[in-house]
């Protein structure tokens, strides 16, 4: 059972003709289903934009006049009538892709776990791309009607906002947490859902909530409950604790939280994919179970491991979470108790044989304990085969069991409503349905080039107004120093050539690279006739004092008069101003250390809007890169530290000015770049349909998901 309660007045306020609303609210379906959003603008643009696009917020803040009126609107009722009977037919709709691929009308359940999900920035339960790739395979599932359930935290703190000091410093504030479409879980019509969860010598309780997203509910775990002591009902309270224990304290929550609730819900499951490592102690909870049938702990491994698929983010060592053993044996007294485990067979299967001592590794263990492992891009595949080819001594590099599937974007998330609009009149009505077909977006050729770029320099100025717009709210709110709104872009042109450098400010990503050579980089931007604009946005992790370091770095350098307002950095990137830039950008600027970009999906998303790529040759962009599409650069030399730093930021100074402004500023008597037209273009047709999210959870079905529930099936048969 679900619970309205906490939404009962919304739902009492809306007339009987426009119930619905709350059933479009409470469905994050809406979140990609941009006509939806817009009955909010309909309804009260200013309300909307009050509410932070958040519909719950929305409907809670207008009076009930408001909603009547517009029950009595003909042209609104429209609207609303088609949108409501779209989502009533998407979630009706029984035959759907796996279906017709798999010949299974019923079937068992794919279970799919992780630590974070970037659905919409009013659901602040994500910190970063892990999120957002978790996100975006849910999504993408329910359209293609995958039997899905996924299961994360709730996170009642959120992540982090953020906010730039005067002097640069990243200030991390708490996150604004508005209404959440979650219903808590009953388990009769009084009593809530409670999990009992074994930690330490004793239990932590977590609640238990649920959110739909299209056809896939999300179920969501929370400790802050009175039940818990005030101590343990932290555990679950912000992503990505720094301390270890608190870390360790969410991940057996997570892992055996997850494991308990499929078995509360009665589930009947075959698939268990776990997104990083972060879930993996939900194997533990499922090798005991199969150890009660058994009576044999390696025998009960085996089994378990016929289930799962396991999906490694991570190409650095230091990024693979592991808990000393000492710690481990104090934490899972409780739980080697109640489950029947022996905490030295289930230790062994943590043991990193490359590094025995560093404790417990969460990789490793998953590795062991999962069918099917797969990397995130074909480089990346390179990577992690030679990161956890110990594991297997007996077998060659190449035999190493490591599979991968590039990662990929949520098309109808990401795409650009006016270009979406601008394909399906010139491509075809039906290219949403069919978008990982690259034969229709061959035809992107066939847009005029004048409308393809006054559609681009459109959403450019949308996204300049944006960024004033938060820079306006900011100057009311804070009285901020004036160089401040200097600094993030008071003063950006829409006629001038535009980077964006936007993602996780860390140390490998090298945010600053393009800063190397001050005085060149003056030279490039303030040319009188070519000039450049830079625009750099993300977080750095509250504890990586690198990172903010580098911030503070690029905001000192954008206050600087030298430079003439032409390098911005705007604060609190999220998921709603990464929508604005990167349609909105010219060129999308990426430069990691190498091979340390394990795949990357911001950059899929600005060529999808036409945004081409400007990128070392790392993560997906080797796969995506075909010459045309976009540019390289980099040195090919095997070298690290400040050397690299100085020949890569060479050639990427190199490619500005001789490959990428001059051919932005060679423009028709029309006002069009013809050739950089041609190059948005290429950048469309070849990333939109191979590195879509439908392209990838098709993949993920047809190499590891299907191999999985026919085997389990038939072993169901064969027990019967």
């Amino acid at each position: 059972m679900e619970d309205i309660k906490n939404f009962i007045h919304i739902k009492n306020k809306l007339p009987e003709r426009l119930k619905g609303l709350y059933d479009l609210s409470m469905n994050l379906w809406w979140s990609w289903n941009p006509e939806t959003r817009d009955l909010g603008n309909i309804i009260s643009t200013p309300a909307w934009n009050r509410a932070h696009h958040n519909p719950l917020t929305f409907l809670s803040i207008l009076p009930r006049d408001v909603f009547e009126r517009c029950a009595h609107n003909p042209e609104f009722l429209r609207r609303y009538d088609y949108i409501y009977e779209k989502f009533k037919n998407y979630m009706n709709k029984k035959f759907l892709w796996f279906h017709e691929k798999t010949g299974l009308t019923e079937s068992p359940k794919i279970v799919y776990l992780s630590a974070e999900y970037g659905i919409h920035h009013s659901l602040s339960i994500y910190a970063g791309g892990l999120g957002i790739l978790a996100g975006d395979h849910i999504k993408e599932s329910s359209d293609l009607g995958l039997p899905m359930i996924a299961i994360g935290f709730n996170y009642p703190k959120g992540y982090v906002r953020q906010k730039i000091n005067a002097d640069g410093w990243q200030e991390d504030v708490s996150d604004y947490v508005g209404d959440r479409p979650v219903a808590k879980v009953y388990k009769d019509s009084e009593t809530p859902l409670i999990l009992k969860i074994p930690i330490l010598n004793t239990y932590v309780y977590t609640e238990v909530n649920k959110v739909m997203v299209g056809r896939v509910p999300l179920y969501l775990l929370d400790t802050n409950i009175e039940m818990n002591e005030p101590w343990l009902r932290d555990i679950s309270s912000n992503l990505y604790a720094g301390d270890i224990e608190q870390r360790l304290k969410q991940e057996i929550v997570l892992g055996l939280g997850s494991y308990l609730l499929l078995k509360e819900l009665g589930i009947d499951y075959s698939v268990i994919h776990i997104n990083e490592g972060h879930p993996a102690f939900v194997l533990l909870g499922q090798i005991a179970e199969f150890l009660k049938e058994t009576g044999n702990f390696d025998e009960a491994v085996e089994k378990t491991r016929e289930m799962v698929v396991f999906t490694t983010h991570t190409p650095v060592a230091a990024g693979h979470d592991k808990f000393p053993f000492p710690m481990m044996e104090r934490y899972f007294n409780q739980a080697a108790n109640d489950f029947g485990i022996d905490l030295n067979l289930f230790f062994q299967l943590g043991v990193n044989p490359e590094n025995p001592d560093e404790g417990f590794n969460m990789t490793a263990f998953a590795m062991r304990v999962s069918k099917h492992k797969n990397a995130v891009s074909k480089k990346h595949q390179e990577v992690t085969k030679i990161m956890w080819r110990h594991l297997w001594p007996e077998k060659s590099l190449e035999e190493v069991p490591i599979d991968y599937v590039t990662n990929g974007i949520h098309v109808p998330t990401w795409i650009h409503r006016e270009l979406k609009k601008l394909y399906e009149n010139n491509l075809d009505p039906e290219l949403m349905e069919m978008h990982d077909s690259k034969t229709i977006w061959e035809l992107i050729d066939d847009i005029p080039d004048d409308i393809l770029w006054k559609t681009h320099k459109e959403a450019k100025q949308i996204l300049f107004n944006y960024i004033r717009e938060h820079i306006r709210r900011r100057w009311i709110e804070d009285k901020e120093d004036p160089s401040i709104t200097v600094a993030e872009g008071v003063m950006l042109d829409p006629e001038v050539l535009t980077i964006a450098f936007a993602r996780r400010f860390t140390a490998y990503k090298r945010p600053d690279l393009i800063l190397y050579d001050l005085e060149r980089l003056k030279k490039i931007v303030n040319n009188d006739i070519r000039p450049v604009q830079i625009i750099f946005a993300g977080k750095a992790h509250p504890a990586d004092i690198e990172g903010k370091r580098l911030i503070q770095k690029v905001f000192n350098i954008a206050k600087d008069p030298d430079f003439g307002g032409r390098i911005v950095f705007v604060e609190d990137y999220n998921q709603n101003l990464a929508k604005f830039l990167i349609r909105g950008v010219d060129v999308w600027l990426n430069n990691p250390i190498p091979p340390l970009e394990a795949s990357g999906t911001s950059g899929m998303k600005a060529s999808l809007n036409g945004v081409p790529n400007l990128s070392i040759l790392d993560g997906w962009w080797i796969e995506g890169y075909n010459g045309k599409n976009g540019w390289i650069f980099g040195t090919d030399i095997d070298i690290s530290g400040e050397e690299r730093n100085r020949l890569d930021a060479e050639s990427l100074y190199n490619v500005l000015e001789n490959e990428v402004i001059p051919m932005y500023y060679e423009v028709s008597s029309k006002g069009v770049p013809k050739n950089w037209v041609k190059v948005m273009k290429e950048a469309i047709k070849t990333v939109a349909p191979t590195f879509s999210a439908r392209r990838m959870i098709k993949e993920y079905t047809e190499k590891f998901y299907t191999d999985i529930l026919f085997e389990q099936m038939k072993k169901r048969k064969e027990s019967v």
